[in-house]
């Protein structure tokens, strides 16, 4: 297409290209420091058009397409370009990824062992994730968790983290705006704004891990810690990830293998400074 960019996050490339010049300047200014596709071949394409050749000019609306694509998918104003761009990679990676078990979790990494944070849209996860980036662990993923099904290895996938509503305020009063993606008013899910990850998370980001601990975080509730049964967890994991029926035997045994070697818990927390207390605490537990 006539603006495209090629970036690739961890272990996967991507190439995007665009009907309009908006959606790749905001991506790249996003993304900026991200290596291009390894030999510049990318694993997936997504490309952002008009659904009708008109609504290039007339009421823009962007349709995301690529290799996989929803075609109940409802387009989207070109002001939120950056949104279906992001979309668009999730919309590969959940339809096309076979290579890694993928979770939808927030992941963060110390002494390289992996923490895994997953649940319902709303938990906080990704709110805590952005926090413990910027505190002495790394950020791994936001969106997915990439799990190798042969060595059990955590891989990064260190997209940028999609801030929605309150959690946007909690993290700019935190850090500079020029880590900050513009805000997207009104999108389905609300406000959003994306947050460029620390440095370190990018540079870092062909380093795997092994995965410690999961934790089910759930925000706006007194401080609480809750054991979760294995088959319970076997259960939620298989709810988290988007290609475990399409992984077959290799995605049964690598979750199997996880659940079977895993510590995880519940967590409740009111604000995000319980959390982040809770989550040390625990992590100290598992360390001794």
């Amino acid at each position: 297409m006539r603006h495209s960019l090629g970036l690739r996050v961890g272990p996967v490339g991507f190439s995007i290209g665009s009907a309009w010049p908006e959606p790749i300047a905001a991506l790249a200014a996003l993304y900026a420091g991200y290596p291009e596709p390894e030999d510049g071949i990318a694993d997936f394409t997504v490309r952002l058009e008009p659904e009708r050749p008109w609504r290039r000019w007339l009421r823009p609306a962007v349709a995301i397409r690529g290799d996989f694509t929803l075609p109940e998918a409802v387009p989207l104003p070109l002001r939120q370009g950056l949104l279906a761009a992001e979309l668009g990679m999730n919309l590969q990676m959940a339809l096309g990824q076979r290579r890694y078990v993928l979770l939808h979790a927030s992941t963060v990494e110390r002494d390289g062992r992996a923490l895994i944070m997953t649940g319902e849209s709303g938990a906080g996860k990704s709110t805590l994730a952005a926090l413990l980036g910027e505190r002495g662990w790394r950020l791994m993923g936001d969106e997915f968790a990439l799990l190798d099904p042969v060595r059990g290895e955590l891989h990064a996938f260190p997209r940028a983290i999609s801030l929605k509503n309150d959690a946007i305020a909690i993290m700019a009063a935190a850090l500079p705006g020029d880590r900050f993606g513009p805000l997207l008013a009104g999108t389905p899910k609300g406000d959003i704004r994306h947050l460029r990850p620390a440095a370190d998370a990018v540079a870092r980001m062909t380093e795997p891990a092994t995965p410690a601990l999961l934790l089910f975080p759930r925000f706006g509730f007194d401080e609480a810690i809750r054991g979760v049964g294995r088959a319970e967890l076997f259960v939620r994991l298989t709810q988290a990830s988007t290609n475990y029926v399409a992984m077959g035997e290799a995605g049964f045994n690598a979750l199997n293998n996880l659940v079977a070697t895993i510590p995880c818990c519940a967590i409740d927390y009111p604000d995000t400074e319980a959390a982040i207390d809770l989550v040390e605490r625990l992590w100290a537990e598992i360390g001794r």
